[in-house]
Formats: C-alpha cells, structure tokens, sequence
C-alpha cells in the first residue's frame, strides 16, 4: 500500500519539530546543560515547546496513517493534516511562562485536538463500516 497524504503532513510537522529540537540543542550548549533544565525557565520552556510536538505530531499522524490505510477519504486526512501543521506552528508561539491562556496556546492545542478528533471518526466510520 502506498500512502501518499500523511507522509506530507509528516514532513511538515518533522521540520517543526526538527526547528524546535535545534533551538533546545541551541540554548542547552549556550547553557552549559548537557541534560535537563539546569532549572531555566527558558530552557524548560524550549523542552515543552518540543516535547509538545512530539507528542502531538506522532498520535495524529499515527490515527491519520491508519486512517489512510483503511481508506478515509483524502479531503478528511487533509483536514486533520492540516489543522496538525497549524497546531504545530502556533503553540510554540503561545506557550508563555508567564501567560497560561495566551490565545496561540488554544489555537495549538484545539487544532490538534480536532485533527485527531477528525482522524479518529474516519477510523471509526472504517472500522464499523458506515
């Protein structure tokens, strides 16, 4: 089987996080740190903004290549790809030390929310077949 929708969401999202992986790797030699925080505020920030990624980009993209699999049609793998890669470019920018509710925050977290959401109704629908 060949997929060919959610290995482009997978490369956009692998370059979101390959940015954010440079700027910890960045900030911990500036540092010193070789592992951990070192009790940084801004090295833990970094840390959250990438681990946050990971952990977002690989449940999506593992319910959307499932999806794929089981024939979900291309316009809803686009929509969960798509509210991925959006997700995965706001949150960085709304994860604040000092504002817990800044808007680009929310905008992260509920994209990504609603892609798997999306992603797991397509599994649904395949797996009962409706």
């Amino acid at each position: 089987m060949v997929f060919s929708i959610t290995p482009i969401y997978a490369l956009a999202v692998a370059v979101i996080w390959l940015i954010l992986w440079f700027r910890v790797t960045a900030l911990r030699s500036a540092m010193g740190h070789s592992i951990g925080d070192g009790s940084d505020p801004q090295l833990l920030l970094r840390i959250r903004q990438h681990g946050n990624c990971a952990d977002w980009a690989a449940f999506v993209l593992i319910l959307m290549i499932l999806a794929e699999g089981m024939g979900a049609p291309a316009f809803y793998l686009h929509i969960s790809g798509g509210l991925l890669v959006i997700g995965r470019i706001a949150h960085p920018f709304g994860l604040k030390v000092e504002n817990a509710g800044h808007p680009l925050r929310y905008v992260g977290n509920g994209t990504n929310i609603l892609a798997a959401l999306n992603a797991m109704v397509c599994l649904g629908v395949n797996i009962l077949g409706l």
